[in-house]
């Protein structure tokens, strides 16, 4: 198998002879390969601790500009959640009424989006910033645009979720169902009933979600989502794969009402040969 120099070193490490556990992490981190930095200095999440169960956000943590959807035109500064998280007492989360009702707004909001348009920052384990464009249209069809010099799109239509390098003309094809993504291309969803919500908090900027994902063969991986509390909409999340590396990805200039070309979400499976695991 030959390594493409741009990914980071815990991508490397992923994938060897590690190719489920790469799907997971491409497939929900959206590709952590390395590109140039940008100008502004991003702090460096250090590899989260296992086995914990309640998210926390440090105080000392940089907050990202609150987004107001397609006025804003300045990549946000993803919030980098505390790697320091508490391993909880009990593993079954309990939640009290206010807690739900924060995680009944944040179904609706996501049950309330049929399409979805925007730009995105991610932050991969390593600090490393890439940038580009995503477009989603429910149910389960989204397309993720890296800017160059990243080669990299992420496509799926329905059903199947591929991963493509455009200088390689290479994909790597996934089941959606498989990977945690699918909880934010869900026609509607109660996060409560339908998922595995393992903490919930709020503070004046943010309300987190975080959602846990165990697969006997994979091992344990996190989703958190972050829904602005003054304007509802998604500001961010972060993952959590098995080997404990957090990716944040940050969206911004949101637009909910633009139509979406279907063809963005066909995946080409002639043109591509898939890439060797």
């Amino acid at each position: 198998m030959k390594t493409d120099p741009k990914l980071s070193a815990a991508e490397r490490h992923l994938s060897l002879g590690r190719p489920t556990a790469l799907a997971l992490a491409i497939a929900v981190s959206l590709v952590g390969v390395a590109g140039p930095s940008a100008a502004q200095t991003v702090p460096v999440p250090k590899p989260a601790p296992k086995g914990r169960d309640r998210v926390q956000l440090s105080a000392e943590t940089p907050r990202a500009p609150s987004t107001t959807g397609a006025a804003q035109n300045v990549p946000p500064n993803p919030v980098i959640p505390d790697p320091h998280r508490n391993v909880p007492a009990n593993i079954f989360a309990s939640f009290d009424a206010n807690q739900k009702a924060q995680a009944a707004r944040v179904s609706a909001y996501l049950s309330s989006l049929q399409t979805l348009v925007g730009n995105f920052v991610q932050v991969g384990p390593d600090g490393t910033k890439t940038k580009g464009d995503f477009y989603i249209q429910k149910p389960g069809k989204v397309r993720f645009e890296y800017d160059p010099p990243t080669p990299i799109d992420i496509i799926a239509d329905g059903t199947t979720l591929v991963v493509r390098d455009r200088n390689l003309a290479t994909q790597d094809n996934y089941p959606l169902s498989q990977t945690p993504l699918r909880f934010l291309l869900s026609d509607r969803i109660d996060l409560l009933k339908d998922t595995n919500v393992v903490s919930v908090t709020a503070d004046d900027l943010y309300i987190s979600v975080t959602i846990e994902e165990k697969q006997a063969l994979i091992g344990t991986s996190r989703l958190m989502l972050m829904v602005g509390v003054k304007d509802g909409q998604l500001k961010q999340w972060t993952v959590t794969d098995p080997q404990g590396y957090d990716t944040t990805v940050a969206v911004y200039n949101l637009d909910s009402t633009k139509k979406v070309d279907p063809g963005l979400f066909k995946i080409d499976f002639t043109r591509y040969d898939r890439s060797p695991g």
